[in-house]
């Protein structure tokens, strides 16, 4: 069975074509600001309707309000929302509850002492996605696509009682060891397949999603 692939920022038409027609499962789309990925409610709700309904549209908001979420709900239609944050469980919770969607809840690691406490999480989000996280010394670091990448050790055989993705540093050249060593069995891509901070390559999408098919 191939590997699941979410492409995390994509902006441009082209990029999502490229994706789609070559087996993309879930496409993110990036609402924070200070990200080079960043779109408005406008743009996202044109790039969203240009996906066929078996690809997963996922918004990815860091510690959105309501009314944040609200303005892309407005214009757009997502299946999934990505709380890329500091969000604790009761805010997943609410999120959930104020969307009427599932949530993916984000969780950046260094070491091990970052999966502690996963268990709030258990009973409010829907699944998990595992990030790395930036060094403290790191200048301007986002949340997430970063291109840094974690000990995929600490994820062998962990135990947990929801789906997860596999996210950091991802690229085609180091995912097939990214998985072995992980176990992953869904990924998440997004400075990987990019010429440059935020701009998406049409033929490293395809390239990371073949090698992800011949896994």
């Amino acid at each position: 069975m191939s590997i699941g692939v979410k492409i995390c920022g994509i902006d441009r038409i082209e990029s999502i074509d490229v994706a789609v027609s070559n087996g993309v499962e879930y496409i993110g789309f990036v609402f924070y600001p200070p990200s080079p990925r960043n779109l408005t409610s406008e743009n996202a709700a044109t790039l969203i309707r240009r996906l066929p309904k078996h690809v997963s549209r996922v918004g990815l908001f860091v510690d959105p309000t309501n009314a944040e979420i609200e303005a892309i709900l407005g214009l757009s239609s997502l299946d999934l929302i990505q709380l890329h944050g500091d969000e604790n469980a009761q805010r997943v919770k609410e999120v959930k509850q104020f969307t009427g969607l599932p949530v993916m809840k984000a969780i950046k690691l260094a070491g091990p002492e970052d999966l502690k406490g996963i268990g709030d999480y258990f009973d409010v989000a829907d699944c998990f996605l595992f990030d790395a996280k930036a060094p403290a010394d790191s200048k301007n670091a986002l949340p997430g696509g970063n291109a840094f990448a974690f000990d995929w050790e600490l994820l062998r055989d962990i135990d947990i009682p929801l789906p997860w993705m596999l996210a950091g540093g991802l690229e085609t050249k180091n995912l097939a060891q990214a998985i072995a060593i992980s176990g992953a069995k869904s990924v998440d891509v997004s400075s990987g397949v990019e010429s440059a901070s935020g701009i998406k390559s049409l033929s490293l999408i395809k390239d990371f999603l073949d090698k992800a098919k011949a896994l």
